[in-house]
């Protein structure tokens, strides 16, 4: 069995690609815990939505990473 590489992709609210985290998750959990803790230093940056991937294709998204109302 192939492991499996977790990583996120991000966009600014043009819908362009900005640099990916550079993060490499081994798991999906360990993934979403990082973008759970980080997402507003994304934000910061520029990042209006993620997308998670798995070893190269998108898997999630786009998720918002404007705080819920």
């Amino acid at each position: 069995m192939r492991a499996t590489h977790w990583t996120w992709t991000f966009e600014d609210a043009d819908g362009r690609p900005l640099a990916d985290g550079g993060e490499v998750f081994p798991t999906r959990s360990d993934a979403e815990v990082w973008i759970g803790e980080s997402w507003r230093g994304l934000r910061e940056r520029g990042a209006e939505t993620a997308r998670l991937r798995a070893d190269g294709r998108d898997v999630d998204g786009p998720l918002s990473l404007r705080p819920a109302d």
